[in-house]
């Protein structure tokens, strides 16, 4: 399958729709901004409430006649342009692939090394948010505002937090969970110092990460990255941007004061952090992109998240160390106290946690409501710093393949460092009321992860979807997602170039994301949660039809305490959300036949932990036989607080192919 790499099949017709997109666009933004002057956000009433009263209405008088009489000017020329630009859509492609040329730019991506299934198995990290990316006006009514600024930050902190390296810690003695600070600031960034020969006992495993600066790591050397891997025994391949250390049990687990100083100046000896490549000017504008120093969420801090790095396993019993040192050098700067990565439930197989940050080593990325085609291009241009491939504009326009007009596109993006090998899209035809407006659909994906030493090649597919957002549209999303599988199942056989008796591919996962619109509580839900597809597909987040897990919490912020200081950074955020009084005050909950979702003083006799909307479902079906895969995290990430009203979730999954090669 051909991906395209470009909107339309030739160069005439980029120009004709690129000229007639100039002259639609002046009446666009001059709507945009007229409508939004009428819209104001919580924060932008906060900062005009020391103005006098009358400020804010004479603002309004002088510039609404302005942007009126230059909108009325500008119909004309929109007009010509919407007759050009509209007939131009039936030759439209339902994507643009872009591939990252210059590896060089890509700062925050270590050179994977291909996957040779060898040994005992990889894990593939992957990624999911509803960024709520609209045109400005639109997105106001969610309480957001800046799109573009909101864009470029929103890439920069993914980035950052992707880019963040993986610390793997483990201890020879399930008795000793004593860390020192010495310990962890010989951990200091792969570009910089001496790549000391660390062993890996195989014990007992915790899994950490550190706020990173992605723009530094272009310089990583692959070559020392291999050599400590082999050296540490590491069991799994491809583990890329990876530390790990060895604690004995010894000494409590502490250095001596020699081994400190000497520790201490090799964290120094990575030099200081380079600048910011983007200034800061168009950031600052808006609240959201306001970061306090050492806040994690910041591209200039080095602060540690609130990830744990204590939890221990010991059989079937979990041992959490209550109190950590919070002095851990880093670049030599000192680090936030660490927290424990709270398991409540001794049978539950995978890690989860409450995160500030996106997942060290992600690997692929699905966003929703992308929609703002500018803000689009600022993303992916912040996007390519890590990931290489990227895959945005996704959908169609005007009456082009679906049964409505479609103003905007579906507003999926999707972003992965492995190659793709092949991409469809469908629209759904079922859309109601204002989400008929869009071209919501689903997006499918074929990556290549890696290949066999028979040259077998390892691959994965990933969905991407959106699905109708209207409370009560129950029967429109079972529709959807009833057409989501058919669409699936067609898209693996048409791309599969194996058989049963002659594989010449190895399917390692099968991993569907997205903004569902419905959660596993709501009453109003209940078709949606016993749909089939919770069959084929399994959700770490559920135990049941109508039951999460008491570890899951919902995805969808109120809006209207976006900006309050107790959830306006990642860390505050993060800190609100493990608490069930910070819960109940700043997510929306699950509502039933005699309870709203806005009554907060009800919430308490509701069930769950609020709406989990968005999902990360995968299946077991399908896959090489041979191979098992399980989950081995599940994050909800807190590093957007302040830029979207929903929390993303992120997924590690462990592809076991036992000691033996396929």
């Amino acid at each position: 399958m051909v991906l395209y790499t470009s909107p339309f099949p030739n160069s005439f017709l980029s120009v004709l729709h690129s000229f007639s997109w100039g002259l639609i666009f002046p009446c666009y933004w001059l709507a945009d901004r007229l409508v939004a002057s009428f819209v104001p956000t919580t924060y932008e009433k906060r900062q005009r409430a020391d103005d006098p009263c009358y400020f804010h209405a004479l603002c309004i008088i002088i510039t609404t006649p302005i942007y009126l009489a230059l909108l009325v000017a500008s119909l004309p020329f929109a007009l010509i342009g919407f007759l050009l630009w509209s007939p131009l859509q039936s030759a439209r492609r339902p994507y643009i692939y872009s591939r990252l040329e210059d590896k060089n730019h890509a700062n925050g991506a270590t050179l994977l090394t291909e996957w040779k299934a060898a040994g005992n198995g990889k894990s593939f990290c992957f990624g999911s948010a509803n960024v709520c990316l609209l045109p400005d006006s639109l997105a106001r009514f969610n309480n957001v505002f800046n799109t573009q600024a909101r864009a470029k930050e929103i890439g920069r902190r993914i980035r950052n937090g992707a880019s963040r390296p993986q610390i793997k810690i483990y201890i020879d003695s399930p008795t000793n969970t004593s860390i020192s600070a010495a310990s962890f600031s010989s951990l200091v960034s792969p570009q910089g110092g001496d790549n000391t020969n660390r062993t890996v006992n195989a014990g007992i495993k915790r899994t950490t990460s550190m706020e990173y600066k992605g723009d530094n790591s272009g310089s990583n050397n692959s070559e020392d990255s291999r050599e400590d891997k082999a050296g540490a025994g590491e069991p799994n391949e491809g583990d890329e941007n990876t530390c790990i250390v060895r604690i004995n049990g010894e000494d409590n687990g502490h250095m001596s004061d020699t081994e400190t100083d000497t520790v201490n100046g090799q964290a120094h000896a990575g030099g200081p952090a380079e600048p910011s490549l983007e200034g800061d000017a168009e950031i600052s504008k808006t609240p959201n992109h306001k970061q306090k120093e050492g806040d994690s969420g910041s591209l200039d801090s080095y602060s540690a998240s609130r990830e744990s790095l204590v939890k221990v396993r010991v059989g079937d019993g979990t041992v959490d160390q209550s109190t950590v040192n919070n002095k851990l050098l880093y670049k030599a700067s000192i680090m936030k106290k660490t927290s424990v990565r709270k398991k409540k439930h001794t049978d539950e197989t995978f890690d989860h946690e409450i995160s500030a940050f996106f997942p060290a080593n992600l690997d692929f990325l699905c966003l929703q409501e992308v929609f703002d085609k500018r803000a689009a291009e600022k993303l992916k241009e912040q996007l390519h710093h890590y990931f290489e491939y990227i895959v945005y504009d996704v959908g169609v326009y005007s009456c082009h393949g679906c049964c409505s007009f479609k103003f905007v596109n579906s507003g999926l993006l999707f972003a992965s460092r492995y190659p793709v090998m092949d991409a469809a899209y469908h629209c759904y035809p079922n859309g109601r009321g204002t989400d008929s407006l869009a071209s919501k659909g689903a997006l499918f994906l074929k990556v290549q992860v890696g290949s066999t030493p028979q040259d077998q090649r390892i691959v994965g597919y990933i969905s991407c979807t959106h699905l109708q957002a209207i409370a009560g549209d129950t029967t429109v999303r079972c529709e959807q997602l009833d057409m989501l599988q058919d669409w699936l199942s067609e898209f693996r056989k048409s791309t599969s170039s194996s058989s049963t008796a002659n594989p010449e591919e190895l399917v390692a996962f099968d991993v569907i994301c997205g903004d569902l619109n419905f959660d596993n509580c709501s009453s109003e839900d209940k078709l949606e949660q016993q749909h089939s597809l919770f069959t084929h597909y399994k959700d770490p987040c559920r135990i049941g039809p109508g039951e999460d897990k008491p570890w899951a919490i919902g995805t969808l912020l109120d809006p209207e305490g976006l900006y309050d200081e107790e959830v306006c950074t990642p860390d505050n955020l993060q800190k609100a959300l493990e608490s069930e009084e910070g819960r109940k005050g700043y997510l929306v909950y699950p509502t039933s036949k005699n309870h709203s979702s806005s009554q907060k003083g009800r919430k308490a006799s509701l069930k769950g932990n609020g709406r989990r909307i968005d999902y990360m479902l995968y299946t077991e079906e399908g896959l090489y036989l041979e191979w098992k895969v399980e989950v081995e995290e599940f994050s909800f990430i807190t590093q957007l607080a302040g830029l979207t009203d929903h929390l993303p979730v992120a997924m590690r999954l462990m592809v076991s192919t036992g000691e033996d090669d396929p």
